[in-house]
């Protein structure tokens, strides 16, 4: 899981020096990685272009179906509300994140909706993989900007 995590780095640290919040995704299939991508908010300006959200549309146009049922989903930040939603209809097999998000983490810390039993899909959820690191790269980018300002 590891060696997973460690590209959703290093896709979170291509968003860093975009200037876009640090998180970063990669969609694995059969033990591969088919589609990667960090957030694009700013550069897009498109509120929807989490580092998740672009990540599972490039892997459902690789598999050529739009669910995801045998893919894991490792990213370096907990999914928000929106991107929890896009995993259960994407049906995400398994979601593996680093760091928790207490301000919006919807994959167990606020609420886990990719595991409640009262949606038609629930994925997996390893949580905490890396989460120094992944929560290093968000701290860093945040006082950066501080100090900027």
């Amino acid at each position: 899981m590891e060696k997973f995590m460690r590209e959703a780095l290093i896709e979170a640290e291509k968003a860093s020096k975009l200037d876009e919040v640090p998180v970063g995704a990669v969609v694995v299939h059969n033990g591969t990685i088919i589609a990667r991508a960090h957030n694009l908010k700013v550069k897009c300006g498109d509120a929807f272009a989490h580092a998740e959200m672009l990540a599972m549309a490039r892997a459902t146009k690789k598999l050529g179906d739009w669910r995801l049922n045998e893919c894991e989903l490792y990213v370096t930040l907990e999914p928000c509300p929106m991107c929890a939603g896009a995993i259960i209809n994407a049906r995400v097999g398994h979601i593996v994140f680093g760091a928790s998000d207490p301000k919006a983490g919807c994959v167990g810390t606020l609420y886990n909706l990719v595991e409640d039993k009262r949606f038609n899909h629930r994925a997996r959820v390893t949580s905490g993989v890396l989460a120094a690191e992944c929560g290093q790269i968000l701290s860093d980018y945040f006082r950066a900007k501080r100090k900027k300002n």
